[in-house]
């Protein structure tokens, strides 16, 4: 069984891979005695991209979620399951 997120996992993939990058621009700034504003402003953007990769999972994860809430039934337990997901997400 495909994970809901299979269809968009080059995309997640893609931008793990620039997340990857930008963090190690980061090393690269601490490393190197960078401005702090600079390396703040790196750092703004892995955790938007972060927050970009999570937004795709979750989106895909609802989508499959309910779906199956459609099929079985079980909209209670379903939805359960996504308001779990989502508080997951938002506590970082």
């Amino acid at each position: 069984m495909a994970y809901p997120y299979a269809s968009d996992k080059d995309e997640i993939l893609s931008r793990l891979r620039k997340v990857e990058g930008q963090v190690r621009g980061v090393q690269r700034m601490v490393d190197g005695e960078g401005p702090c504003v600079d390396v703040l402003t790196q750092i703004s953007a892995v955790i938007s991209g972060m927050e970009k990769v999570g937004l795709l999972l979750l989106r895909d994860h609802m989508h499959s979620t309910l779906t199956q809430a459609a099929k079985a039934k079980d909209v209670d337990g379903k939805v359960d399951e996504v308001v779990r997901a989502v508080e997951r997400f938002l506590q970082s």
